[in-house]
């Protein structure tokens, strides 16, 4: 399909431009700095700093959505028809500085400055998703952590920092005009989808789930992206040069979240936090893990599609949605086709997506009534980390009897999978912390895992059936508690 050729178009806060001829493996960081946005840092280079962070305005479904992300592993093409803000556009042209910029200053949140920037541009995310007339003290102190969970500083300490987050409120408001930026995003809107060709490679930029089905089948060669987080990596680090990606962050379709009868249905394009607030909704108790995978900036890019293609065998989200019996839907040209989950993946990095076919949704069932649920991952930092292990499951009970059970697993094997026999040891016993212990032996000896940087294969056999037995704990506040687990499990 020839999607129209044309210049990119954004807008550096409310100013429009255009850039002429990106290349698909252009970064958004490299651009703002040599386009005189200095302030924006490079740090890492992976995502993981935070030094680098804008705030991205985009309309989701006619809706204002800003949003704090890494610049250092966003691609140029994916901010076509947004906003980006960049620390250089929050004071006003007489110098007087944002609330988030002075609460800074008041607070003394900044020592060596390097890293500044990045945490002004999430507290600026965080100031107006509260809204600029919210009264003073609206931030609490977990909120600010969450907000500020992908900056790292090395020198000034963090105490400093969420004062400035909780007191920002405090001082004179500086709303932002929503509806101006609303009409200039809409202005951009650019249904008919776009070409966006350097001299080495064009960016596909598709605007409705047909086009980019048809440029699916078209290109198969082309790398899909969707919120960058990996495919970023592999452009900064491993040097790889993309002639040509299908960028599907314009096509709002693959964005939805719908909640039905039947359970949730999560747009493959869903940005992660998004997903995971609508999964948390239905299921409180993993609440805790979901908000532990990787930064805020980070599950503010990143979709949900995204993290199950790209198949890691460390992926956080895929143990989960394994023990919720999740199912995909891949579509083409040629039509749709559903499977579970748990049929996806044909070894290391490898499934069953055909070359013309992309995921285009993930349902989830709604829960029966006496589903117990747990998920857990273990990492050498609490948060912001990779998991060396990582444990999802879901056992239904009935008449105080196990009738289901599902687990996923991941970090154990060449991809994230189920644990058919330690289903199998639970499913028909009586819900009992013995029953438990049967299932954790089971699961022990179901998986040959490898020793790595992030754990010893015997380290992951002792601790993925510590986990399933935390599950007694979890749910059961007359349990042993975790101290007593601990002794019978290792």
């Amino acid at each position: 399909m020839s999607l129209p050729a044309r210049p990119l178009r954004l807008l550096r806060g409310l100013r429009p431009v255009t850039v002429a001829a990106p290349e698909p493996d252009a970064m958004l960081l490299d651009w703002l700095r040599a386009d005189g946005g200095h302030g924006t840092r490079e740090g890492c280079g992976e995502g993981d700093c935070g030094a680098c962070t804008v705030v991205v305005g985009e309309l989701q479904d006619d809706a204002l959505r800003l949003r704090a992300v890494n610049s250092c592993i966003r691609p140029l093409s994916s901010v076509d028809g947004c906003a980006v803000f960049t620390v250089e556009d929050l004071a006003t042209p007489d110098g007087a500085l944002h609330p988030a910029q002075q609460a800074m200053v008041d607070c003394h949140g900044s020592q060596c400055g390097f890293c500044t920037p990045g945490f002004v541009m999430s507290l600026f995310a965080l100031y107006h998703q509260h809204g600029a007339q919210a009264p003073a003290g609206c931030v609490s102190r977990e909120q600010a952590q969450d907000a500020l969970s992908g900056n790292l500083c090395r020198c000034t300490g963090y105490r400093p920092i969420l004062e400035a987050a909780q007191t920002m409120h405090a001082l004179p408001a500086r709303p932002l005009d929503t509806a101006a930026l609303t009409a200039a995003l809409r202005a951009l809107r650019d249904t008919a989808g776009a070409q966006l060709r350097g001299a080495t490679g064009t960016a596909w930029r598709p605007a409705t789930l047909a086009q980019a089905l048809r440029v699916r089948a078209d290109a198969p060669d082309a790398l899909v992206v969707a919120g960058s987080t990996d495919t970023g990596l592999w452009i900064n680090k491993q040097h790889q040069r993309p002639a040509q990606t299908l960028d599907l962050g314009g096509v709002s379709e693959l964005g939805r979240i719908r909640r039905e009868a039947g359970g949730l249905t999560l747009g493959a394009g869903a940005r992660l936090e998004d997903a995971f607030q609508a999964l948390a909704a239905d299921h409180p108790s993993v609440a805790g893990f979901l908000a532990r995978f990787a930064g805020l900036p980070v599950r503010n890019a990143g979709t949900l599609g995204g993290n199950i293609v790209n198949g890691s065998p460390i992926g956080d989200s895929m143990p989960l949605l394994l023990a919720l019996d999740a199912r995909l839907t891949l579509a083409s040209v040629r039509g749709e086709r559903e499977l579970p989950l748990s049929d996806f993946y044909t070894g290391y990095r490898r499934n069953r997506l055909a070359a013309d076919e992309l995921l285009t949704a993930v349902q989830v069932p709604a829960a029966p009534p006496g589903l117990r649920l747990g998920a857990w991952k273990v990492s050498k930092r609490l948060e912001d980390d990779i998991s060396a292990v990582c444990l999802a499951v879901a056992v239904h009970c009935e008449g105080g009897r196990i009738v289901g059970a599902r687990i996923g697993v991941g970090g154990m094997a060449a991809t994230c999978s189920r644990a058919p026999q330690a289903e199998a040891a639970l499913i028909g016993q009586p819900w009992s912390l013995a029953a438990l212990q049967a299932g954790a032996a089971a699961l022990r000896g179901e998986f040959t895992p490898i020793d790595d940087l992030r754990a010893s294969a015997a380290y992951r056999t002792a601790v993925i059936g510590n986990l399933l037995l935390r599950l007694w704990d979890a749910t059961e506040p007359g349990g042993e508690g975790l101290t007593g687990l601990r002794a019978l499990a290792i």
